[in-house]
């Protein structure tokens, strides 16, 4: 237990408040028991049993998402983000809990490495933190998604969604000045501090990126959380390039 401990301080600090051996990670988070209290309000929304599907968690972070996926009897369940750290935190977590979890340093701009489509990705708390945010979706149904798709993203602005017509007249300016017109808004420098912090989208933002991306909302268990299918892309899409990252 004592290694443990001290394999956890070792680690901080950590974003996900995992309980290892009886041992919060992160007791003392600003937005409390994260991410447990966030997950009790939607997980009604993934299926219980998930025996014989595979999961890609997309930013995994400590691995919170993962194990719970690996809980419910994922048969593979396999964990990447950018971050090193996140992912030492993320082994010692599926360690200590005895989940078989595969985990990968990886970009979203790389999930075509992978070579593969799971039945369920999990891609939440991540587009704003992007300079290229549709691209990532694009990848994702390009390369990844098979079923299903868990998708979270902050939000910020109106909470109205405006019905959008097929076209407007160039000189048109009505739709850039309606409450509920899809606005995805720039941060140059930093927001809360952080200054990966790219883009943050209102709720009409979300929903139509989704849609151009092809992908159908099935689920709105919470204001920022969706549920979403692979479905056919509204009109023609340019296949995504593949970003060098050598």
């Amino acid at each position: 237990m004592s290694d443990l401990k001290d394999r956890i301080e070792e680690l901080r600090p950590w974003f996900h408040n995992l309980r290892l051996g009886g041992i919060e990670t992160a007791p003392d988070h600003p937005l409390g028991d994260y991410p447990a209290f966030k997950w009790q309000g939607f997980a009604h929304a993934v299926p219980k049993d998930l025996t014989g599907k595979t999961v890609l968690d997309i930013g995994c972070n400590a691995g919170f998402y993962s194990m719970e996926m690996a809980r419910r009897g994922a048969a593979r369940v396999v964990g990447i983000d950018s971050d090193a750290r996140y992912l030492e935190q993320a082994r010692l977590a599926a360690e200590a809990e005895g989940a078989n979890i595969e985990l990968r340093q990886m970009s979203v701009y790389d999930v075509g490495q992978l070579e593969e489509r799971f039945d369920l990705v999990i891609f939440m708390g991540v587009l704003y933190h992007l300079r290229h945010p549709l691209l990532a979706l694009d990848l994702l149904w390009e390369h990844v998604v098979g079923e299903q798709m868990l998708f979270q993203s902050m939000q910020r602005g109106p909470r109205e969604v405006a019905a959008a017509a097929e076209d407007y007249d160039f000189d048109d300016w009505s739709p850039f000045e309606a409450e509920g017109w899809p606005r995805l808004a720039f941060i140059e420098h930093r927001y809360a501090r952080d200054p990966t912090n790219w883009f943050v989208p209102n709720r009409a933002g979300v929903e139509a990126m989704l849609r151009s991306s092809g992908f159908e909302i099935t689920a709105h268990p919470e204001p920022e959380v969706y549920l979403c299918r692979r479905a056919e892309r509204p009109y023609a899409v340019e296949p995504p390039p593949r970003i060098a990252t050598d």
